[in-house]
């Protein structure tokens, strides 16, 4: 009865009746094969009308919402709903899935389409951020991502004529994007005055950039562009939600219910009204008055498909189109809860909160017949002869209905609230009506349904029914989880169960009962199974719950947690579930998904021929593996696996956590850290060899490698041992214990992989020993198994964490090809199939299952058996199907494809390892035998039994016990290799003998260590239960070993080397003879583990005995007596020491107290501090006390040093720590955090560490990895570049790097970027735009504008502005183009000037344009796409990309957006875009670098992480990315002979990178080799031959790297900072700039020999002070030299001339700007104190005065004779244009002028200024400049004046957004409106006042515009705004944000615009970016 296995039979998906039509769209087409694809609830369909057939696809495990079609119409893509949904891509043909997209959306994919070659496949979640993400389908790769909209998207498509061009549209937005790189940019849809401005919600594309999208309000909105270029009015009566294109035209379908035809230029063809026809669902009742709407068109041919809101699908024959075909209908609206299958026929009937009542063929698969109700319904009920059907519903009514006609029989209204369940009796007497009120109405079926009975007993709703066989009792479920009895038809409760006992019952409906205990799992209270029907005939139960599963259980079930098949396809909850009459069928209904599932029920005999032709079924056939606590027919588990599987391997703290702890350290360390602290010492430790081979938990880790040697692991290492010489050789790239290993199919390389938080895998050369790549990302806690592809180019792992992830990586470029969940248990194999690399099988704890790849996912089945094992190994037989497995009961399954042809008996117990031979197989077994098979597995061949009687001599070691457990087997060079349990590795040759080759303490801690007093030998003692001795010298065996009966924690040997004395975990120790291992005494006095154990010095008179329950035992070893005990520590003793006379102990304990007691009565002593360290110890293992306090870390928290050891010399001492960690200090360490060298080997903690007797080695042993180490000692001098010398302190060093002013600004500057700037003057009132506008005077007296008689007695109105010098023809400007750029961005950025073309031109940039300047022409031309600053620019010297242009731009969060940064790679000559890069590095990119073959760029962030990433620039891929370095990294390049090799330099640091896969390792610069070098901030790098790396530092010295060890230092070669090196590829020449004063020897430029020994040194003739070099670049004969004064000069090498190519403003902001009233020359006056003259035709700077002062604004007089300069600190000066000689000069105020103007007449002299006044000074009286009169009463600072023409106004703006007029000279203001609407100015630069109110725009809140000039012809005004933008309007512009057009390339922050003369050029000047932009303008024509 109690069987708990799954039912044998199946279900397989029949039918699907509906089809999704709410909430989403355009989901309906016709595949190539003339199918219907569509989808409802979690399936696919695929629906062949002409044979009526449907096909499902069950890829997905919720809601379906969107759906593509590939080009080629085979292929579909569907997206899903859920927490982490993913994208199908499928075949419709097969209904097979061909790849999976995941990991990237959330919450839901809402949109999907295929580009025109149907490569790419773009989708949109349904996240906060809208992200739209392109794939690169068939890799399941992401192209590039971006946030989309604020707000829901609803269409995307791509433009099918533009490649890489999309569109998207949504809530109240239409985008255009363009995807270059990896970056996906939009541009908004531009609505304009053409239509409303309204959410748009389909959309096709047109050729020549021509959109179609349906608006909301039934318009179509026609796009040109990005701008809405006209409106098709009315095209339907409202929202148009799909839209279809195809070769004839465009289908439209809206919310009317009708379909439109267009052509293809969107002229109307014919419209089809499905309102009209009599089949769609109407609703017509009250508030439902809503027609069809259409949510899906599709054309193709002469058909249409529709589908609309209620789940209809109509195919329309255009010729025909009045008589569209219903294809599908299903339910609509609300929840479908009602479900009654007819008692005889195939009927199955349903009603649903739409209040429909529907009947259904299960034959024909048809909807026969359909009524409409009052109210909705939510439960039904056929009687027994089939001719009434009952319905109830919400209201609490219920109405019965003849089957025949649908005509009402009765129509009761007894309840108030639903009806929940109602059920006739057998004998078709009475209907039992369960409803929400707890109560079960009995009414007579005879007696027209009168009342006959009642029952109530339950205490909450009734949920379910069920009536006897013989209608004599009913049973209830409510929603309490109560069962309950009632007699019927009175409806008295039945109390008394006994009289239950008998009887049966004629359906089970109810959830609740013995009989269906098994529905529910073993130990939850839930409710969440809504339906249940048993099948009595074939003792099947079908269940429904919440989570859209179908289960299928044997009946009755009576165990919880019963074992079941289960079904996806239902989305959400399934509301009820149904058998038909005959058993064939099971029905199931959807709630939210309003659709009804037809299953086919497969009985037993017939589910084995079924299997070979459903291939779905497979699918969602999971034998579930929930419960396994009793399974019965399951057996034990053995011992051994039992313990693996129990191995989390997690732990508390890991490696990877440590730059954290550090960083939360660092604040409470800080001021230690100015102490000084002890240096590392100078002698070093290398790895010598390792005792110990990681069996216990492993298997199949070992190998031959291809030069016959042996690669294995333990704890953190991976060894190469070569068995001929006894040697090891180490890779030591992880940090943590390795758990698996797999060895490459051509030997040479090895994969292996660690624990870790997130681990990684290691792909390294078995030669070299150096990693070709590292694969991490995707594993938490470790990764437990490897394998490699036949072709060694893929590589599968499993991970450690609770899904078991299995990974599919294509392990060179360290990408993952693909993922998924493996299983809930513990997998302990992968194999990928080696005919077939796409297919592997994974193995474990129950558990066998056969994958293959679907794009980024992979697709499972299980394996199919009887009953799962578990599985301990695999392999793959030598065809693509044959698989066989070695179970943990010793047998070998023999499988092919995934079932299982039959079982071989192999092992007693667990087979562990298997391997493939040529011809046959390999296997070995916990009964420690291994046996060779033939191919077939049909008969063993031969067997060898591993003992110690087979043990050849020349074995290096001996074998702890006979038939050890088998763990790892392999074969080649004609020997078997074997790994066992016990760690030892064992070579077995052919014909019998077995040679021992490594061995290592088995599984348990390892804590004991001793080195003998003279001897090179130690001896260990471990939790194995052994002791054991081992030989130090060159034959590094075991020379001894003994079983004890405990295991032990300690050892030591006696002075003479004769006696060792071990210590036990029960508290007993004995003494053995050192030779033999025999006893010679034992004692046992305490209870506690023995934790130390030590000789007394001299002649070993006494033993100190310490033990874990605080005393130390004192004995005397002749005399074998106790005679002291050391009382009064307070917790555990962990160390102690003998003094050298052997009469004082010193003990530490666990609470870290440091003790003293003599011997040997053990008397306690306080012995001061400064005592101890005069007293001459003979050991010193203790970790306390001052002379050892810099050992412990500043992570002290979370991790323990937990052993000691000092030399012989007294001057190294070793630590070993939790971590696993051993570190050299040196001694005595007093003081906190000395420095450290330190090694990683030891995988978790180093338990013991000793030094030799003669400090040749140091032995350590690491606790749980079991392994004994030997390092070699190097002492100092003796020195060579080691890979693990390594140096990380843990507080970076505490000597400054150094200072330097315009390092710090570099280092501190903070980069804004535009879109967020704010005012750039401290303005203060209400903005223009938003201030109340005053009446006219005309508006005061009633005229309305416009309405003025068309003869006016009035004066005209003035003109608003003096036309001066334009002639008579006025003409428009429409447009400006960027003609000269003035201006270098060298003050804080660097390595920005390059030569391109030979010497031809010069590349460079400012503000946000990459500057390209031809040297002969001096034309400059410009890349202008970035949008924001522009901070680093490198270019490509790889031959094959001339002119490549990288430059990095800054940028605000990394998001993705348009506003992140970004890197732009571009042609320099046509300005091409080749690829747009957006990064994450937030804040902006600060140094780029292209590799050697120009195919990888490096970049690196401006973020908190100082982010380094390298890309594959042309796909716009990212390889690789890691945080560079907590500090700022100015500094980042690829060695330019490599593509993996690179140099950071930065703050305080410099690092030497290997990018290995897509990993980035780096290791830091080691200084100890040079003495008294210490880390300073480094600023340039450069490169020789041999690997030699030169790096400029903060105080002028070159440091000189070989590999990543300092070597040597070149002083002083600049007296400053070192900024810039250039490596110059053809000779290797090396280019330094520094900054330093010019001197006769030295100069700011230098150039040097390769190996930087000599130099030549060059003066820049600048006339500066100090010369600032930042960029320095070599061509042929000549050096490029960028300053920090932003010039660009060229220096010829052979003359030394210095020839300026560039000049610009050096400190910003250019405040003033003046132009010349005729010529094209211009003034600019700046925050650097200089005033420059610019030629615009001659394209250069002509002079510039330096002031001494920062100058704040510059103007010409009308004639152009004189310049009048106001400058910051209050004066002003007027020079004299012909001899630059000063005319005169004043300092009336003491704050700064803003504004200075000369009056149209020559006469006056305005002066404005902060201290919110205007100054007049008459010029007629001379150069003495008395002010003649002020302006008063002004709110707030000038910012602008203007003269009116005839020289008697002034206008001012000022900071409090007013506009004034005064009169001059008087200074009196005029207020009267009429007066000033009749001035005639002569200028306008006023960004205030009536006439330019439509210069401010909306998004000005923070933000200003902040200068104006209006042309000299009066019609157009320019102007300049905070966020770095020039506009062009039309003046005057009085409207509210007038119509203009933006010219970008300006930093944030313009501060002036002027036009020149004749209006031939506009100028700006960037406050920001110090550059001056010359615009030429672009007259209309005539």
């Amino acid at each position: 009865m109690a069987d708990r296995t799954a039912p044998n039979c199946h279900l397989r998906l029949e039918w699907v009746y509906g089809y999704r039509g709410h909430q989403c769209r355009n989901n309906l087409y016709y595949t190539a094969a003339k199918e219907i694809v569509y989808f409802v609830a979690g399936v696919g369909v695929v629906y062949n009308t002409r044979e009526h057939k449907q096909k499902f696809y069950l890829g997905h495990n919720d809601d379906i919402i969107s759906l593509a079609l590939h080009p080629e119409r085979v292929l579909v893509a569907t997206g899903q709903v859920g927490k982490e949904p993913y994208i199908c891509v499928w075949d419709s043909y097969t209904v097979q899935t061909v790849s999976i997209l995941k990991d990237v959306h959330t919450h839901g994919i809402a949109c999907l389409a295929f580009d025109l070659d149907g490569q790419c496949l773009v989708s949109v979640g349904l996240d906060s951020k809208n992200t739209i993400c392109v794939w690169d389908w068939r890799r399941g790769k992401v192209l590039a991502a971006a946030p989309g909209h604020t707000d829901r998207i609803f269409d995307i498509s791509w433009d099918l004529y533009q490649p890489s061009k999309l569109v998207s549209c949504g809530v109240k937005h239409i985008k255009f994007w363009s995807l270059c790189g990896n970056a996906l940019t939009p541009k908004r849809g531009v609505f304009g005055k053409t239509g409303d401005l309204q959410t748009i919600l389909c959309l096709a594309c047109a050729r020549d950039e021509v959109t179609y999208s349906g608006a909301l309000n039934g318009d179509i909105y026609v796009w040109k562009g990005i701008n809405l270029v006209r409106t098709v009015q009315g095209a339907h009566g409202s929202g148009i939600f799909s839209m279809n294109a195809c070769e004839e035209g465009f289908a439209t379908g809206g919310r009317d219910g009708c379909v439109r035809l267009w052509d293809l230029n969107f002229k109307p063809i014919t419209v089809i009204d499905l309102r009209e026809t009599d089949q769609g669902y109407k609703v017509t009742r009250g508030e439902n008055c809503r027609g069809l709407s259409v949510r899906s068109v599709c054309w193709r041919g002469d058909h249409i498909l529709v589908g609309t809101q209620d789940s209809e699908i109509f195919e329309v024959v255009v010729h025909d189109r009045t008589k569209p075909f219903l294809i599908m209908q299903g339910h609509c609206e609300g929840e479908l809860w009602a479900l009654a299958v007819h008692p005889t026929k195939p009927l199955a009937m349903t009603g649903s909160d739409d209040r429909s009542v529907r009947i259904w063929s299960l034959i024909d698969h048809a909807l026969i017949a359909r009524c409409n109700m009052e109210e909705p319904i939510r439960c039904a009920a056929v009687s027994t002869d089939g001719i009434h059907l009952a319905l109830g519903m919400k209201d609490g009514s219920f109405t019965v209905l003849r089957v025949r006609d649908m005509t009402e029989v009765v129509h009761i209204k007894d309840r108030k609230e639903a009806i929940h369940e109602l059920k006739y009796s057998p004998d078709g007497a009475h209907l039992a009506v369960g409803s929400n009120d707890n109560s079960v109405d009995i009414y007579g079926v005879v007696q027209r349904y009168k009342k006959v009975g009642e029952c109530i007993g339950s205490t909450s709703f009734i949920t379910h029914m069920d009536w006897s066989a013989d209608s004599k009792y009913l049973q209830t479920n409510d929603g309490s989880g109560k069962r309950l009895f009632y007699r019927m038809p009175s409806g008295k409760e039945v109390t008394n169960r006994e009289e239950l006992k008998l009887v049966q019952w004629s359906t089970w409906t109810c959830v609740l009962g013995p009989e269906v205990n098994g529905i529910w799992p073993k130990y939850s209270e839930i409710n969440d199974i809504n339906s249940v029907d048993a099948n009595f005939n074939s003792q099947v139960l079908v269940t429904a719950d919440d989570y859209g599963l179908v289960k299928l259980l044997r009946y009755p079930c009576v165990r919880k947690g019963a074992k079941f098949k289960k079904y996806l396809g239902h989305s959400a909850h399934i509301t009820n579930a149904r058998w038909s009459h005959d058993y064939q069928w099971v029905i199931t209904i959807g709630g939210a998904d309003h659709s009804v599932f037809q299953w086919k029920f497969i009985p037993e005999r017939k589910s084995k021929e079924a299997l070979h032709i459903a291939p779905q079924e497979t699918l969602a056939d999971s034998n579930s593996e929930e419960s396994d606590s009793d399974q019965s027919d399951v057996p034990e588990m053995d011992s051994e696996i039992e313990q693996e599987t129990q191995l989390t391997y997690r732990r508390q703290v890991y490696k990877d956590d440590l730059p954290q702890l550090k960083e939360q350290c660092k604040e409470k360390h800080r001021m230690m850290a100015t102490k000084k602290r002890e240096r590392a010492p100078g002698s070093g430790i290398k790895l010598h060899f390792v005792h110990g081979y990681r069996g216990y938990d492993c298997r199949s880790n070992l190998f031959y490698t291809q030069t016959g040697e042996i690669v294995y692991h333990v704890a953190a290492v991976g060894v190469v041992y070569n068995r001929q010489q006894n040697t090891q050789r180490f890779y030591l790239g992880h940090d943590d214990d390795i758990l698996c290993l797999a060895i490459h199919p051509l030997k040479d390389y090895v994969a292996t992989g660690q624990v870790g938080r997130d681990s990684s895998i290691h792909i390294w050369d078995t030669e070299m020993l150096k990693p070709m790549s590292v694969l991490k990302g995707y594993h938490q806690y470790g990764v437990c198994t490897l394998d490699f592809s036949a072709d060694g180019k893929r590589l599968a792992s499993v991970g450690l964490d609770d899904n078991h992830t299995i990974v599919l990586w294509d392990w060179r470029k360290g990408e993952k090809l693909s993922a998924i969940r493996g299983s809930k248990d513990k997998i302990f194999v992968v194999k990928i199939n080696p005919y077939m690399p796409d297919k592997l099988i994974t193995a474990g704890v129950k558990h066998m299952k056969f994958w293959h790849k679907a794009g980024g996912g992979l697709i499972g089945r299980k394996g199919n058996m009887g009953k799962t094992e578990t599985m301990m190994c695999a392999v793959y037989g030598w065809t693509e199907e044959m698989v066989f497995s070695g179970t943990c009961t010793g047998d070998i399954c023999i499988w092919r494809d995934m079932f299982l042809m039959k079982t071989v008996k192999a092992h007693d117990g667990p087979v562990f390892s298997m391997h493939a031979l040529e011809k046959g197989f390999v296997t070995g077994g916990k009964d420690g035998v291994v046996a060779l098979w033939d191919d077939t597995f049909e008969r063993c061949l031969k067997t060898y039994a591993i003992k110690r009687a087979v043990l050849a001599p020349g074995s290096k070691g001996l074998l702890l016990e006979d038939n050890p457990s088998i763990r790892a087997i392999s074969l080649g060079h004609g020997h078997i290799l074997v790994g066992t349990k016990n760690g030892e590795i064992l070579e077995v040759d052919k014909s019998g003998p077995i040679t021992l080759l490594v061995q290592g303490h088995m599984e348990g801690e390892v804590w004991g260590l001793a080195t003998h007093p003279h001897l090179p030998l130690c001896a260990t003692v471990s939790d194995d239960k052994t002791l054991r001795i081992w030989d130090l010298s060159p034959s590094h065996c075991m020379l001894a070993v003994r079983k004890l009966k405990k295991g032990g924690r300690c050892c030591c040997f006696s002075p003479d080397g004769k006696a060792l004395a071990v210590g036990l975990n029960d508290g007993s120790f004995l003494i053995v003879n050192a030779d033999t291992l025999e006893d010679l005494v034992s004692f046992h006095h305490r209870k506690d583990v023995i934790s130390e154990i030590r000789f007394s010095p001299g002649a070993g008179k006494y033993l100190a005995v310490a033990s874990a329950d605080s005393f130390v035992d004192i004995y005397n070893v002749m005399s074998s007596k106790r005679v002291g005990v050391c009382k009064g520590s307070l917790s555990y003793i962990t160390h102690l020491d003998w003094d050298k006379r052997g009469k004082l102990l010193q003990v530490n304990t666990g609470v870290k107290e440091q003790l003293f007691f003599e011997a040997p009565r053990g008397k306690r002593q306080t012995i001061p501090a400064v005592e101890v360290e005069r007293i001459d110890w003979s050991t010193w293992t203790c970790v306390l006390g001052t002379h050892c306090e810099g050992i412990w870390p500043v992570v002290s928290e979370v991790t323990e040093v937990t052993a000691a050891c000092l030399s012989s010399d007294r001057k190294v001492l070793a630590t070993g720590d939790d971590l696993g960690y051993v570190k050299l200090f040196r001694y005595p360490v007093k003081g906190k955090y000395a420095k450290f060298k330190r090694y990683v080997a030891h995988s978790t903690h180093v338990t013991n560490v000793r030094w030799t007797h003669d400090d040749a080695l140091l032995v350590t042993v690491g606790g749980a990895d079991t392994s004994l180490m030997i390092w070699s000692h190097e002492p100092e001098g003796h020195r060579e570049a080691r890979q693990c010398d390594s140096e990380e302190s843990d507080i970076e060093s505490e000597d400054d790097g150094g200072y330097d002013s315009d390092v710090t600004r570099e280092n501190e500057i903070n980069y804004t970027i535009k879109a967020l700037s704010t005012n750039v003057r401290p303005m203060s009132g209400i903005k223009p735009h938003l201030q109340q506008k005053e009446p006219s005077v005309d508006e005061r007296q009633g005229v309305v504008r416009g309405s003025r008689p068309p003869v006016s007695r009035a004066l005209p109105q003035p003109e608003k502005l003096q036309t001066n010098n334009v002639g008579k023809k006025k003409r428009p400007i429409e447009d400006l183009v960027l003609e000269l750029v003035f201006g270098y961005r060298g003050n804080d950025c660097r390595n920005n000037v390059h030569y391109l073309n030979e010497g031809a031109d010069i590349i460079y940039h400012t503000a946000s344009v990459g500057v390209v300047l031809n040297l002969t022409t001096a034309c400059q031309s410009f890349y202008a796409e970035h949008s924001d600053d522009i901070l680093c620019l490198t270019i490509n010297q790889h031959p094959k990309f001339p002119n490549v242009v990288a430059t990095g731009q800054v940028g605000d969060s990394g998001d993705m957006s348009a506003t992140s940064p970004s890197i732009h790679v571009w042609d320099a000559m046509n300005k091409q875009t080749l690829s747009v890069l957006r990064c994450f590095h937030s804040k902006g990119v600060c140094s780029v670098s292209f590799s050697a073959t120009g195919k990888l760029l490096l970049s690196v962030g401006l973020d908190l992480e100082h982010t380094i990433t390298i890309w594959k620039w042309q796909e716009g891929a990212k390889i690789a990315s890691r945080a560079g370095h907590t500090q700022r990294i100015f500094v980042a390049e690829f060695r330019p002979d490599s593509d993996t090799q690179f140099v950071s330099v930065g703050i305080k640091h410099v690092r030497f990178w290997t990018l290995a896969g897509r990993a980035l390792l780096c290791k830091k610069g080691v200084l100890s080799s040079i003495e008294e070098a210490r880390m300073q901030t480094m600023l340039s790098v450069a490169f020789g031959a041999n690997n030699l790396t030169f790096t400029g530092t903060i105080s002028g010295d070159v440091c000189v790297w070989k590999e990543h060890i300092l070597v040597r230092i070149v002083a002083k070669a600049h007296t400053g900072p070192v900024f810039t090196m250039y490596t110059t590829l053809r000779d290797g020449l090396i280019v330094t700039g520094g900054k330093e004063r010019p001197s006769k020897e030295g100069g700011a430029l230098k150039l040097w020999d390769q190996e930087l020994k000599r130099c030549r040194a060059f003066r820049l003739e600048t006339g500066q002070i100090i010369d600032c070099v930042r960029s320095v670049c070599r061509g042929k004969g000549k050096i490029l030299v960028g300053t920090r004064n932003a010039e660009i000069i060229e220096v010829g090498e052979k003359n030394a001339a210095c020839n300026i190519l560039v000049n610009g403003h050096m400190d910003g902001p250019i405040w003033g700007l003046g132009t010349h009233p005729t010529r094209d020359v211009f003034l600019s006056a700046a925050e650097d104190g200089t005033v420059r003259l610019w030629d615009i035709p001659e394209k250069k700077m002509l002079n510039k005065v330096n002031l001494g002062h920062p100058a704040r604004t510059v103007t010409y007089s009308p004639e152009g004779d004189m310049v009048a300069i106001g400058m910051k600190n209050g004066e002003f000066i007027i020079l004299l244009v012909t001899s630059l000689k000063i005319w005169g000069k004043k300092r009336d105020r003491r704050s700064a002028i803003q504004d200075i103007r000369f009056s149209p007449d020559s006469r006056y002299l305005a002066v404005g200024s902060s201290e919110n006044a205007v100054d007049f000074y008459d010029l007629t009286l001379g150069p003495a400049l008395n002010r003649i009169n002020c302006c008063r009463d002004i709110p707030s600072f000038v910012m602008q004046m203007d003269f009116s023409a005839d020289s008697s106004f002034v206008q001012l703006s000022t900071g409090a957004y007013k506009r004034l007029v005064y009169e001059v000279p008087s200074g009196k203001q005029v207020t009267e409106q009429a007066v000033i609407d009749r001035i005639t100015w002569a200028t306008w630069t006023s960004v205030l006042g009536d006439e330019v109110v439509g210069i401010w725009s909306r998004n000005t809140d923070k933000a200003d515009v902040t200068c104006a000039c209006v042309s000299h012809s009066g019609l157009n005004i320019v102007t300049g705004d905070d966020f770095g933008m020039v506009k062009l309007f039309d003046f005057p512009c009085p409207e509210k944000f007038a119509k203009h057009k933006r010219f970008l390339g300006h930093s944030a922050h313009l501060t002036n615009i002027r036009f020149t003369s004749g209006d031939r050029y506009v100028i700006s000047a960037g406050g920001d970016d110090r550059s001056l932009f010359v615009w030429r303008c672009v007259h209309a024509p005539h």
